[in-house]
């Protein structure tokens, strides 16, 4: 009994102490994990499904919110070189300042693909020399990512890192059998032939073998430009790809012209996170909503065409 006492006092304690825990996430599908992880945090999330992750304007109210924060959980890669080092600085905290263990960047857990050379250029576009930081969109990375999310809230929590840890080790055993769903319904995408703007969808289609023919953008991160669409539209005449894909904060008018010109094609327009408040549950439902997209287009397209 005086064991079971001491365990409940060790418990309530950790609890309270997570409970004052300010997070502040970068992007909503961290703040999911957040929430699986360590739920009894209070979270501020600096963007949303809406917007560009590259680009947001460092509102006073982010500025205080990363004052106060005692963690922050971004994505790294240069995602948000844009904007998140003037809130650091003018937030002043110490605790979430580069290199510091408050200062948690999910790309430290996994491995990026497409990494490029540095570039000084104007004109080079949105280029990271570590990799595409859209990683959150590979479904099977998921495992790893809580993984690495949990052992560096576990160094700032010691007092409750075995159960961040056990979090982790369910979500990871949950994750698995949605992954075995997801690539059974997607077998066959191999034949989607997609055009993109931007890499954003990159890690979703690797993971389910679908195609990009052509990107909308002339250099990464720099809007589609009448020349570059010219070449792109002579480039797919007479094979057409099956869909444009975009994010929900992209400008579809490109994307819609050159589905006019080429006579074929869908516009597909999905969210490239979860939408506001969403936890395990919500990252579940947002790959259904792409896995389905993908796996009902697929199902248009003729196995010859492959």
């Amino acid at each position: 009994m005086r064991l079971l006492k001491a365990a409940f006092v060790a418990w309530a304690l950790s609890a309270a102490s997570a409970h004052a825990l300010n997070v502040f996430a970068c992007e909503p599908e961290w703040a999911a994990l957040v929430r699986t992880l360590l739920p009894e945090a209070r979270l501020t999330v600096a963007t949303t499904a809406a917007q560009d992750p590259h680009e947001i304007e460092a509102r006073p109210s982010l500025i205080a919110a990363l004052r106060r924060a005692d963690i922050a959980v971004c994505t790294g890669a240069g995602l948000e070189s844009g904007w998140l080092p003037m809130l650091q600085s003018r937030a002043g905290n110490v605790k979430v300042q580069p290199g510091q263990p408050g200062m948690i960047e999910m790309a430290r857990f996994t491995r990026l693909i497409d990494p490029r050379p540095a570039t000084l250029s104007p004109f080079a576009g949105d280029v990271h020399p570590e990799g595409n930081p859209h990683f959150h969109l590979d479904p099977a990375r998921w495992p790893e990512l809580a993984r690495g999310l949990a052992s560096a809230l576990g160094r700032i929590l010691p007092a409750q890192s075995a159960i961040i840890d056990a979090r982790a080790q369910g979500f990871a055993a949950r994750w698995t059998d949605h992954l075995a769903r997801w690539r059974s319904r997607l077998a066959g995408s191999d034949r989607a032939r997609l055009a993109v703007q931007h890499t954003t969808f990159a890690y979703f289609f690797a993971f389910a073998g679908a195609r990009v023919v052509a990107d909308l953008e002339p250099r990464p991160g720099v809007p589609p430009t009448p020349g570059h669409l010219s070449e792109t539209l002579a480039a797919l005449r007479g094979r057409a790809p099956e869909a444009v894909w975009l994010a929900t904060y992209q400008d579809p008018r490109s994307a819609r012209w050159l589905i006019e010109q080429l006579g074929h094609g869908r516009l597909i327009v999905l969210p490239a996170t979860v939408e506001a408040g969403a936890d395990e549950v919500g990252l579940v439902r947002w790959f259904d909503v792409l896995v389905e997209a993908l796996a009902a287009l697929t199902a248009t397209v003729p196995a010859a065409s492959k």
